[in-house]
């Protein structure tokens, strides 16, 4: 692991190796790492994954399995910007698969973790300088579980 950068540690119950499988399978430029393991004398038994090391969509993480103290909440999301409706459709049926859809494009995977699958495009519609075309695309957006391109350019056009 490189000390320099940011890398998130997701804290899992005990599906940290299989959650690291499964957002490898999902994402390109993504590839698993070290596994470490429980040692004898520690909170699980010997041998039981500790940590997975793994980098989804060029990003690094640690999963850890450190018990059910602690949960995800939408308080933390990661955003996934794409290109075109195609990449929405592809993330979010990967993603809500097990999951729950969430309003706005936000979604909870399977093991709670919260995302938001949005078009690179919803960024420049509501930050238009036309006051009125970002609060029509922004209303929309709104109005949305899964986003749709097509729907927010006609509202961003006043269609």
């Amino acid at each position: 692991m490189t000390a320099d950068g940011f890398i998130t540690c997701l804290w899992f119950d005990d599906q940290a190796e299989e959650a690291a499988h499964h957002y490898v399978s999902i994402f390109k430029n993504s590839s698993l790492g070290e596994v470490t393991r429980y040692t004898e004398g520690a909170p699980r038994p010997a041998g039981t994954v500790l940590t997975v090391e793994f980098t989804a969509n060029g990003q690094k993480f640690v999963g850890l399995n450190g018990g059910p103290e602690f949960t995800f909440n939408e308080a933390v999301s990661f955003q996934i910007l794409c290109d075109d409706q195609e990449e929405i459709d592809y993330y979010w049926s990967k993603l809500t698969e097990g999951g729950e859809p969430g309003p706005c494009g936000w979604l909870k995977d399977k093991y709670g973790v919260s995302w938001q699958v949005v078009p690179k495009v919803l960024m420049e519609m509501i930050g238009s300088a036309d006051a009125d075309r970002a609060t029509r695309a922004m209303g929309a957006m709104l109005a949305m579980g899964k986003l749709d391109i097509a729907a927010l350019q006609k509202a961003y056009a006043g269609e």
